[in-house]
């Protein structure tokens, strides 16, 4: 389905070094603010006191986040958990307070504003339990990334794998870069958009792969810049549809879904904008830059080109 027909290419890698440029200096401020401001880590991260408590009629999160919020507690996360009734808080360390004492203020606040909470559980989530989180988060996120660099190269060729993955870590400490500048909480959900973001952004770089490929295929008598061209211009339609309906249904997601999904869907925006950008041209352009050609994808057949017996001759296959 194309709604969007294009007949001529447009000649994207003519502006490759433009693209590749812009690319850099983005990924160089991103990587200068994680160093210089670093993420703002969750609860889940840095360790806290998770509370759980209950009220006899659906909870008005907003107000229950008023509540705590003017204890004095700005990294706060308040979210149902199980039915509306059912909220779930988890405060930050205090440096001057136990976690008892946590409970204890917090539950006292809510219960002026709300007679009727009662605690279920309360619990303390140390350090060390945020280092590990971490440290398996890391872990996930170099796990997908080797998974999808063997994926191409098995795919494709290694050029490819090298050039998508190149764009898609472009994406990762992109995303990151906008936490650390705005200083917006990163948490497990965070993490968990980034890790669809790597596979969604993959999913462009294959598509625009096999259209390159296929040309590659039908054009014997186009260099491979102008494949390249061909293979992205034929995938705008398709780009547009499928970022399209996703992007809005984020974007939903970001305006309609509350405190709980703001960032989560902040990070999914952030990463299908540029990684529509990335797949398509940062991609594109790197392999273009590692040499890629027709030989790499598609292995001769053994005859020679010339044979009149064969309309196939010095066909790849």
């Amino acid at each position: 389905m194309e709604f969007f027909k294009i007949k001529r290419d447009i000649p994207f890698m003519k502006h490759a070094l433009i693209f590749n440029v812009v690319s850099f200096l983005t990924f160089a401020l991103a990587v200068f603010f994680l160093i210089t401001r670093g993420l703002h880590l969750s609860v889940e991260f840095t360790g806290g006191t998770v509370m759980e408590v209950a009220y006899s009629q659906p909870a008005d999160l907003t107000k229950v986040r008023g509540t705590v919020s003017s204890l004095g507690y700005s990294d706060v996360l308040v979210q149902n958990f199980g039915t509306s009734r059912d909220v779930m808080i988890r405060l930050p360390v205090q440096k001057d307070q136990t976690s008892a004492q946590q409970s204890a203020v917090v539950l006292d606040a809510l219960k002026k504003a709300s007679p009727d909470v009662e605690m279920r559980r309360t619990e303390f989530v140390g350090p060390q339990v945020g280092q590990e989180l971490a440290l398996d988060g890391l872990k996930a996120l170099a796990f997908v990334i080797i998974g999808i660099m063997v994926y191409l190269a098995v795919r494709f060729e290694w050029k490819y794998a090298v050039a998508a993955i190149i764009a898609n870590l472009h994406d990762v400490i992109i995303i990151m870069g906008f936490f650390a500048f705005f200083q917006w909480e990163f948490s497990l959900a965070v993490l968990a958009a980034i890790l669809a973001v790597l596979g969604y952004s993959v999913n462009e770089s294959v598509v625009i792969f096999d259209r390159i490929r296929e040309a590659f295929r039908r054009f014997r008598k186009m260099t491979p810049i102008e494949v390249i061209d061909h293979g992205i211009t034929a995938n705008i339609s398709r780009t547009i549809i499928t970022h399209g309906s996703t992007q809005l249904m984020v974007l939903s997601m970001l305006i309609f879904g509350g405190e709980t999904l703001h960032y989560f869907a902040m990070a999914l925006t952030i990463g299908i904008l540029f990684g529509i950008y990335s797949s398509v041209f940062v991609a594109a352009a790197i392999a273009m830059w590692l040499g890629v050609k027709r030989e790499d994808l598609i292995k001769p057949t053994g005859r020679r080109d010339g044979d009149a017996n064969d309309p196939n001759a010095g066909a790849v296959v």
